[in-house]
């Protein structure tokens, strides 16, 4: 049965969507208010449109040509990408308190069975850790096969690591290919201007189709990549917190289950 959608998943979902909202809005009353002021100084102090077209992020879009649309491919993976790191990456999600708390306590009553039953039941990247640490106890052995346990948590703890950095490395991705392709706009225009010059075309308005479509580009690429590196690094840093929060205690419930660390009745460590 399929648990009902929290209030909090969906405001996880649609806060970077927001982000984008507002970033757009941003750009676009940038684009509009820098319009305005060229308006100015081209028409002698007149109505902001009389001096030239107003520049808006559709207008920029237009300009750059068919590399644009690959800086837009590049925004709507980068957005996905973005929207499944803030809904996937949480510690709420990927260590929950309340399955903590109930390792330990079977844990301590050294119920391995049960516990692996509750990993199999509640799968994230602590139960998927202390699963694999579980595969590797033998009470016949010396503190249960610790060693092989810590060996084993281990392996699964960079797995899981590896796995969710996946998504975030998009990120990474997308922040160095945008401006890349935002460049080779900018080398195709200018390509496409001094191609009019040595044609013979030297008046400012034949030549600035293709500075246009160079500036275009260059602003789209940016435009796209800027965001993408933040939230790498964002995202980045809240998987190492998150991961360094799941290697604590799955090492701690490990160390409960050894016998190095014994709990009184209030579940506290006893010295």
């Amino acid at each position: 049965m399929k648990t009902p959608i929290r209030k909090n998943e969906l405001l996880a979902f649609a806060r970077p969507l927001m982000y984008v909202a507002f970033l757009f809005a941003l750009t676009q009353w940038w684009l509009a208010d820098f319009a305005s002021a060229q308006g100015v100084e081209d028409g002698g102090g007149g109505d902001g449109a009389a001096g030239g077209e107003n520049v808006t992020v559709l207008s920029v879009y237009r300009s750059g040509g068919w590399v644009m649309h690959l800086l837009l491919l590049c925004s709507v993976a980068t957005i996905a990408a973005i929207v499944y790191c803030f809904v996937r990456l949480s510690a709420k999600k990927m260590c929950p308190d309340g399955l903590n708390d109930s390792m330990v306590r079977l844990m301590q009553e050294r119920d391995v069975g049960g516990a692996y039953a509750l990993c199999n039941e509640n799968p994230n990247s602590y139960s998927n850790v202390l699963s694999s640490a579980l595969l590797k106890v033998n009470f016949e052995r010396d503190r249960a096969n610790k060693e092989s346990m810590d060996q084993a948590a281990g392996e699964a703890l960079d797995h899981e690591e590896t796995a969710q950095m996946q998504w975030v490395n998009y990120l990474n991705v997308f922040a160095t290919i945008a401006p890349m392709i935002g460049l080779f706009g900018t080398v195709l225009g200018m390509m496409q201007s001094f191609g009019d010059l040595s044609a013979g075309k030297s008046e400012p308005a034949d030549l600035a189709g293709g500075i246009n479509a160079a500036m275009g580009t260059t602003a789209g690429g940016l435009f796209v990549g800027i965001p993408a590196m933040f939230f790498y690094f964002f995202f980045r840093n809240r998987l190492m917190g998150i991961m360094s929060i799941v290697q604590k205690r799955a090492s701690f419930a490990i160390d409960v289950l050894s016998g190095e660390v014994r709990l009184s009745e209030e579940g506290a460590p006893e010295g």
